[in-house]
């Protein structure tokens, strides 16, 4: 970003190529854009997940209810991780094999991984949809809200990185072409490199 400092100081420098300026007016365009564009990016990004995201709690916490599962039968299993050390202060693996009623009286049986230890016969909660099939929690307007942060903020930093992309790809081709010029001008002036003022 030094070139858009030195734009305004070698504005009316003779020794300030036309490329410079094309490179300085880049460079703060690209700035202002990051700096005006990403948060406007990141802000509708957020509003249109947020309000997604909210007709979808709203539609889990219409159509999922909390029911209360009998246990019918219940497996222990060792914890995932096999090492002896870790696993010596990792809870159990509770396959419980359990039975609810749905929303419309229907009887359901199912398997359910717990942490903490059941016996047959008692009750816990699990939730189901409107079909009776277990499901998970509904998502919370605070859930929705903390997705939609995380959309608008990735979206902010995609937005930033395009941008930054662009500017540095256009950089690279005006570098390019001021070379290709550089080329063109010293295969003219260069064979008469130092003869100036001889007589051959």
């Amino acid at each position: 970003m030094r070139s858009v400092v030195g734009l305004w100081r070698w504005r009316g420098n003779p020794l300030c190529r036309r490329s410079d300026r094309r490179e300085a007016w880049l460079s703060l365009w690209a700035a202002l854009l990051i700096v005006l564009g990403t948060p406007l990016a990141g802000w509708g990004a957020a509003e249109a997940a947020h309000g997604a995201l909210l007709n979808t709690a709203q539609e889990q916490q219409h159509e999922r209810q909390r029911t209360w599962a009998t246990v019918a039968h219940v497996t222990v299993l060792p914890p995932l991780d096999s090492e002896t050390e870790t696993a010596a202060g990792a809870p159990n693996r509770n396959r419980v094999t359990a039975h609810w009623t749905g929303r419309d009286g229907s009887r359901h049986t199912g398997v359910v991984m717990l942490r903490h230890p059941v016996q047959p016969g008692s009750r816990f909660p699990v939730w189901a949809d409107a079909h009776g099939r277990l499901t998970s929690r509904p998502m919370s307007a605070r859930s929705a809200g903390s997705y939609s942060l995380l959309a608008g903020l990735a979206a902010a930093a995609v937005t930033a990185g395009v941008l930054e992309a662009g500017r540095r790809t256009t950089v690279r081709l005006l570098l390019r072409r001021r070379y290709a010029r550089w080329d063109e001008e010293w295969g003219r002036i260069g064979p008469d490199w130092g003869r100036t003022g001889t007589s051959s």
